[in-house]
């Protein structure tokens, strides 16, 4: 009797927990190359919601940014997307554009805990799209040992654009290194007109202006580095990548850089990592402003339950998971207003990693993204970037470049 009773009690408990199981909802959430660097932070995140919410089972995907847009599609398309992606605002403007986000509905209460400016940049057409997560002014580390072969001050480091591209040109001719790389492949274009103060459309958005004398001017200055051979040869290629493992091997003078990668170097290569300062990114005072892509939080259209999908887009940007994922970068800033206020981003500057935080949140008040929205985006983007080689290339000259590519712009817009 008594084995029938315990087996009968077994047998129930087994069934009770089959339900519970059964009855919880799992929740995927991705992100953008944080595997494996910040593991134990994304599962920190999984195991507090689940906390929070324990008829949820959480499931963290890292995806690397080059598949992210079209993994997305798909798990769109399928019917099956996550609850919650993390995008960089390029990103979002591309799959907003093709109907792959959801509206969120937040109440100002909600709105009030971003910054402004952060929010903006998610903001389409006046539907918030996604709530902002992290971001950093970019600096600029570098070599004080090749500065000092070139006869530059490491005490001293450039303060404008100008004045390191002067620098640039003497490490090169005084060390055969290459004094920096320039982050203009792409449509990065775009960005270095509006730090030095250009606009790119007129005021009512109606038309692209950025072929004036001063937007040829500036393209030539960077079309005469590359032909003569002051800045590496695929500079147009591959880009920031390049720059970082030139850095390291210690070939590059300077590194213009989000604060984040320094660890990169300090992994790379210790010995360069050691010689390493870090300075404020040098403006053009014209402009006075700071690139700094943003990254979010979006939810994908067809959600199962958009507002539990919301609720964990919230939970993982709010102030208290903002601040410890700065905690653990040690170089990126939350995008809310009360996190940003610890004192954590003052502290000491006893090494590069730190100089580059604190170097960083003295500049978050220049800090702006400056991703445009525009229709056919991704076709105008090409556009761009291919003209912009042209260029580069010596097939077109600047202006005819800037001429073509405004045409080809005013017709779409």
């Amino acid at each position: 009797m008594k084995r029938a009773t315990l087996g009968l009690l077994s047998a129930a408990l087994i069934a009770t927990a089959s339900t519970a199981s059964a009855q919880k909802t799992t929740l995927e959430f991705w992100t953008i190359s944080l595997a494996p660097l910040f593991n134990d932070e994304m599962n920190r995140l999984v195991t507090a919601f689940q906390k929070d919410n324990p008829d949820v089972e959480l499931k963290w995907v890292d995806v690397p940014a080059s598949a992210m847009e079209q993994k997305l599609l798909a798990a769109v398309a399928s019917g099956r997307p996550p609850a919650a992606v993390n995008l960089s605002s390029d990103m979002a403007v591309k799959l907003v554009q093709q109907g792959a986000l959801e509206p969120l509905t937040l109440s100002d209460a909600q709105k009030k805990l971003y910054f402004a400016s952060p929010l903006s940049t998610f903001t389409f057409d006046g539907k918030v799209m996604g709530v902002p997560w992290y971001w950093a002014p970019k600096v600029v580390a570098y070599n004080t040992e090749i500065f000092k072969k070139a006869g530059l001050d490491p005490a001293n480091p450039p303060r404008t654009i100008q004045t390191l591209i002067s620098a640039a040109k003497q490490i090169k001719d005084k060390t055969g290194n290459y004094g920096f790389m320039p982050n203009i492949n792409g449509i990065n274009m775009l960005y270095v007109f509006q730090e030095a103060g250009l606009p790119i459309f007129t005021k009512d958005g109606s038309a692209a202006v950025f072929n004036g004398p001063e937007h040829v001017k500036l393209l030539e200055t960077y079309v005469d580095l590359y032909k003569k051979g002051y800045i590496p040869e695929d500079t147009m290629r591959r880009g920031f990548t390049a720059a970082t493992e030139l850095y390291s091997a210690g070939k590059l003078g300077m590194l213009i850089t989000g604060p984040q990668f320094i660890l990169r170097v300090a992994n790379d290569n210790k010995a360069i990592y050691d010689v390493t300062k870090v300075a404020p990114y040098p403006i053009n005072i014209a402009g006075n402003v700071i690139h700094t892509p943003l990254m979010g939080f979006t939810v994908p259209k067809g959600v199962r339950d958009k507002a539990l999908a919301q609720k964990l887009a919230l939970f993982l940007t709010n102030d208290v998971n903002q601040l410890q994922f700065s905690r653990v970068t040690k170089t990126t800033f939350p995008s809310t207003v009360k996190a940003s206020t610890d004192k954590f981003f003052k502290q000491g500057a006893a090494n590069a990693i730190d100089q580059g935080k604190l170097v960083s949140s003295t500049e978050l008040k220049k800090a702006r993204d400056l991703t445009l929205v525009y229709p056919d985006a991704s076709k105008l983007n090409k556009v761009f970037k291919d003209n912009v080689e042209a260029a580069m290339a010596g097939q077109k000259t600047a202006k005819q470049a800037l001429d073509d590519i405004v045409k080809a712009w005013n017709a779409s817009l």
